[in-house]
């Protein structure tokens, strides 16, 4: 595997693989990588046969009062764990790089509606941030196809829809949630909880679990459910930032009528705020 930091070689070696017949996969990450990622690296394999990964901690993202300057840093270690993979490029930009002239007044990415609510909600301006940086790397790197966690189940529709109303020639495939034994989601932010917390964890993919199974047996009282849901998360020892019903596709709240709908949830466990969700079909 190669690395490279800047824009000059990044894109010259996507340039040599094209020249190759190779058709280039994407996966953006934040590092401190873990199999959830090495999930899309694999992902990007099934679908391409040149695979490039950026590690990135976007500034842009985060807000004020967020882990930026705590998030881990893990790049020797992100590094082997990539080439095992069969990633055959890392780009590695630094904030230098991504906003030469300061993030103050940078020309900003928005999606409106999708990007409402849910995490949109408890962390104004996230998505923007994200959108921007997803549009920039994709004009660095120029890929056929990115991969994106279904995880970050918000995110992936904002850049879907982004893809989709700015004509940006890249497929975008949503790659499936990896979890622990135990059910827990596998998140970077999983290594902030203490043991304790750890065991209490998985009972976030649990009330979700249950709240689905309800509304599969026939429960259509969807606000009474919901508030049910975050009634046992606050037993369990979390405390809920969202829970909700939505659309699948659309992200637009639920109604008698929907038939593919997710349930989304964001909680704290302690100073730690996890996030999943389940997509399912029910029945008329």
């Amino acid at each position: 595997m190669i690395t490279v930091d800047n824009i000059t070689a990044l894109r010259e070696q996507v340039r040599q693989a094209r020249l190759n017949g190779r058709r280039i996969a994407f996966v953006p990450t934040m590092g401190n990588l873990h199999a959830g990622h090495m999930s899309l690296i694999a992902t990007a394999r099934q679908h391409a046969d040149f695979v490039v990964a950026s590690i990135f901690v976007n500034p842009l993202q985060f807000g004020p009062n967020e882990d930026l300057d705590s998030y881990p840093r893990t790049l020797a270690a992100d590094q082997d764990k990539l080439a095992a993979a069969g990633c055959a490029l890392l780009f590695t930009p630094t904030d230098a790089l991504m906003y030469p002239n300061g993030m103050d007044n940078h020309c900003l990415v928005h999606v409106p509606e999708v990007s409402e609510g849910l995490c949109g909600g408890s962390r104004p301006g996230h998505f923007d941030g994200v959108a921007t940086v997803v549009t920039k790397l994709f004009n660095m790197v120029q890929p056929d196809l990115a991969v994106f966690g279904e995880k970050d189940y918000q995110q992936l529709t904002v850049i879907r829809k982004m893809v989709s109303e700015l004509n940006i020639p890249v497929q975008i495939i949503g790659a499936p949630i990896v979890r622990d034994s135990d059910g827990l989601a596998l998140s970077s932010r999983n290594g902030y909880l203490d043991a304790a917390q750890r065991k209490t964890a998985p009972a976030l993919h649990g009330c979700l679990q249950q709240s689905v199974a309800r509304i599969r047996s026939g429960r259509r009282d969807y606000a009474a459910l919901l508030q049910q849901a975050a009634q046992e998360l606050t037993e369990a020892g979390m405390q809920p930032d969202y829970l909700e019903l939505r659309e699948a596709d659309s992200l637009q709240p639920a109604n008698a009528d929907s038939r593919r709908l997710v349930m989304l949830a964001a909680a704290f466990l302690g100073n730690t705020r996890l996030i999943d969700n389940i997509e399912f079909d029910v029945q008329p």
